[in-house]
């Protein structure tokens, strides 16, 4: 991880640590390594959600992209899958999204797709860091040479809806769906998508006005769209963060379905078909013990890599797996995507629960839950490195290990986008759990 670039691109708040200079900068230095990579003026696609810093940046980013030389597609509000997919579509040479994904408004974030709609390897991230970080001098292009800006783009997010129906093969009537857009991207696709299909979609939080992005609604609040999927009597509620690259649910009776259900459930069925590549699922170490049983029991092999879908994706190339994802809601069906897509992993699971015919609840509960505590543990940024470091907490981490008595799981690890030590306890009881995380963190606060 690099001094600019994190676990997903970079990230920060609009106007102190991520400002218009630096977008116009990373716009400057990516077309400047594309250009020496590729050898010709790059085009690049770049899509945002609806943070009301969004439109600033695009145009600092527009603006270094083109003062290089680079043309420019702009997508206009589009989740991240979106850009990815269309990157390939239009075979451009790059994708950027514009986006702090589950965060509050304030904060936003600048992500970089290479032109196959993968993110951006370690190397390139480095060259571009680089450049930006030596202050390099970087002549602009003048005359003919100076980029252009793409017009009529926006209409392509209609040929990324059509992609999603596309991986549809089951008839979806009879279904009632209550979908919570994080007034968020998924605004400006999702009620289109949902209207293609034979179901009945009604949608909440779908009006953003640029600062109520994630704002008690979302993947991440998910508590007034259990309400209204039990009061209205729905099969599903169906909720995406800002950029709508992960999907959490909600079944009938309000109950919240995570990312390891929602494996275990599109696993399973991949597996009675027969395109279960390597009988394999990929998740992360923050999967729930639940997953690693359903899997035991199922005959399924579990891969496990570090948080973040980018090693999830990794290892799925690597090996040719088809499915992965995280308990967080980013699910990857490489199928059909090259990134997480929340909105394909609701159409996704909504055929297999179409195809089971049980309620949700049902289909979910051939995978159980252990009681997880997750802390959230703030520190300063440079002090994350020195925490995991400290011999002192991993001999409490193997005291309480000793405590859990082989029934339980901890796991410390720094955030990759936030100044943040995350605290995580798997235990036989909630209590257990909760005590274990709470003692563990405050541990942590007296190293700060």
């Amino acid at each position: 991880m690099g001094k600019l670039f994190g676990t997903d691109g970079i990230r920060g708040v609009v106007g102190k640590t991520l400002t218009a200079e630096l977008a116009y900068q990373v716009g400057r230095a990516v077309t400047t390594v594309l250009t020496e990579q590729l050898g010709h003026k790059p085009v690049i696609t770049i899509g945002k959600d609806t943070r009301i810093s969004s439109d600033m940046l695009e145009s600092a980013l527009m603006a270094g992209i083109c003062a290089m030389g680079g043309d420019v597609m702009p997508l206009g509000t589009i989740p991240t899958p979106a850009v990815a997919f269309l990157t390939v579509q239009e075979q451009a040479d790059a994708g950027v999204v514009i986006s702090a994904s589950h965060n509050p408004y304030e904060h936003n974030g600048i992500k970089i797709f290479n032109g196959q709609g993968y993110k951006l390897s370690d190397e390139m991230e480095s060259a571009v860091e680089e450049l930006i970080l030596s202050h390099a001098e970087l002549p602009a292009k003048s005359h003919r040479e100076i980029g252009a800006r793409y017009h009529g783009m926006r209409q392509m997010k209609k040929d990324y809806i059509h992609h999603l129906y596309s991986t549809l093969d089951c008839d979806l009537s009879g279904l009632r769906v209550l979908v919570d857009c994080a007034n968020g991207a998924a605004s400006a696709t999702a009620p289109q998508l949902f209207g293609m299909l034979p179901l009945q979609a009604d949608f909440i939080h779908a009006e953003p006005d640029g600062v109520n992005i994630n704002t008690n609604c979302g993947s991440t609040h998910l508590a007034s769209l259990a309400e209204g999927v039990v009061a209205g009597g729905y099969d599903l509620g169906i909720a995406f963060d800002g950029d709508a690259d992960r999907c959490l649910l909600v079944d009938e009776m309000g109950g919240v379905i995570d990312g390891d259900k929602i494996m275990a459930v599109c696993a399973a069925d991949l597996r009675r078909h027969g395109k279960l590549s390597g009988n394999t699922v990929v998740a992360t170490v923050m999967s729930n013990l639940g997953l690693h049983e359903f899997c035991r029991k199922s005959g399924i092999v579990l891969v496990c890599t570090d948080v973040g879908d980018r090693h999830v994706l990794e290892k799925m190339v690597e090996c040719d797996y088809v499915i992965g994802g995280e308990q967080s809601g980013h699910m990857i069906f490489r199928q059909y995507a090259t990134t997480g897509d929340g909105e394909l992993t609701a159409l996704q699971f909504l055929q297999v629960l179409q195809k089971a015919g049980v309620p949700a609840s049902q289909l979910v509960s051939c995978c159980p839950q252990y009681p997880q505590e997750l802390v959230n543990v703030a520190v300063v940024p440079d002090a994350k490195q020195r925490i995991m470091a400290c011999e002192a907490l991993w001999e409490q981490v193997k005291s309480r290990e000793e405590q859990l008595a082989g029934e339980g799981r901890i796991l410390i690890r720094p955030s990759g986008t936030e100044a943040l030590i995350r605290v995580m306890v798997e235990a036989k009881t909630t209590e257990t759990a909760s005590c274990v995380a709470c003692d563990l963190a405050d541990y942590i606060k007296k190293l700060v």
